[in-house]
């Protein structure tokens, strides 16, 4: 399954809810389907964006809040999960886009390429549902059920290691900020 085509499977149903991505591939591939101003792009911070979304979801339980991650970025943040399980926010979905790679600085293998299980890890730690999918049928499937259960919910999307040709957004930072912040009042 190719990432670029999990966005767009899922992107009907972003419109009204915050999405928080980490830097990178998957930035640029969810910018490419077409910039809303409930996305965020979390540039400079990897390992952060389940952070991000953990403190939106919290403060705005009136809204879903999708986090679209990395497993590069959760590897670097794994006390990420266990906080994400301690306040178990029911309106937060992290997906983890698992290429086994840190594509966006290299391609050098992450721990999941040689047997580490971000799922079992979620789970561990404490957060009531995870799956890990490997067809887009299966990722469509769980998203669906991820809204459905308001619960917090890791889905960890097994993905080939491919992305755009370039790393970045055509939207400024300062932009996307305050486009985000005022959609979100």
């Amino acid at each position: 399954m190719r990432r670029v085509d999990a966005l767009r499977a899922v992107y009907p149903q972003l419109a009204d809810r915050v999405v928080v991505t980490i830097m990178g591939a998957v930035a640029a591939e969810l910018q490419s389907i077409g910039h809303r101003p409930n996305f965020f792009y979390l540039q400079h911070a990897m390992g952060l964006a389940s952070s991000m979304g953990l403190g939106i979801a919290l403060t705005r339980p009136d809204k879903h809040v999708i986090v679209f991650d990395g497993d590069g970025s959760v590897l670097m943040n794994l006390g990420g999960l266990t906080t994400l399980a301690r306040y178990r926010p029911r309106n937060l979905v992290h997906v983890v886009f698992d290429n086994e790679s840190l594509l966006s600085v290299g391609g050098f293998p992450t721990a999941t390429s040689t047997g580490s299980d971000l799922a079992g890890i979620a789970a561990a730690s404490g957060v009531p549902r995870t799956a890990t999918v490997r067809t887009l049928d299966e990722f469509t499937q769980a998203f669906v059920d991820a809204l459905d259960a308001r619960d917090l919910t890791t889905i960890v999307a097994k993905v080939e290691a491919t992305g755009p040709a370039q790393f970045v957004t055509d939207l400024s930072l300062l932009e996307n900020r305050f486009q985000f912040q005022r959609w979100l009042r």
